[in-house]
């Protein structure tokens, strides 16, 4: 019996591959399983992690939106409709020349209101401000806030709208569009 001679092409495939020649085809498939297992399960640990840290509470000591001050709102129904909720901040500033300091008490928050000019009536109707107070606030082209609910003696202010600061928040670097206008009160 002649025998043929053996050229590359008659070795097994075996004689040419790595290190990985004890592997079974099998094996890479469990390895893949593995990882995408693995990726799977990761993900998932992201999604329920954003999930809970995002979640907002309702309660009293949370305001993470613009709802629970909304819903904080003295006159809740009657702000909305007629201005804007707002929280309000109290405090004092004393100020020192010699030797020149700043002292800043600790502020108070409290939910309030402010009104647009237009709407102006609604306290005047409830004698909770004077024509008086109401030209003077007029002249200075100012609008009223309040504090507490109107039915039980509100902190009723002539306030003015400080645009001169600006939201740092809409003015970030690299943001696109022109600035928006904030609604006159």
């Amino acid at each position: 019996m002649k025998r043929k001679p053996r050229n590359d092409y008659d070795y097994p495939q075996e004689r040419y591959s790595s290190s990985s020649s004890s592997k079974s085809p099998g094996n890479n498939k469990f390895d893949y399983t593995k990882i995408a297992l693995v990726g799977g399960v990761f993900i998932l640990g992201v999604g329920v992690g954003i999930g809970f840290s995002s979640t907002a509470s309702f309660d009293r000591e949370n305001v993470a939106s613009r709802e629970v001050i909304d819903r904080s709102a003295p006159n809740a129904e009657l702000c909305i409709q007629y201005g804007a909720s707002a929280i309000v901040t109290d405090l004092r500033v004393f100020v020192t020349f010699n030797p020149f300091n700043v002292y800043v008490t600790q502020p108070l928050m409290e939910p309030g209101c402010v009104l647009r000019r237009n709407n102006w009536a609604l306290l005047e109707q409830q004698k909770l401000v004077t024509s008086e107070q109401v030209n003077e606030c007029k002249n200075r082209m100012n609008t009223f806030g309040f504090t507490g609910p109107l039915e039980a003696k509100p902190k009723i202010d002539c306030i003015y709208q400080n645009e001169a600061a600006g939201n740092l928040f809409l003015n970030q670097p690299g943001s696109v569009g022109p600035r928006p206008q904030t609604e006159g009160f």
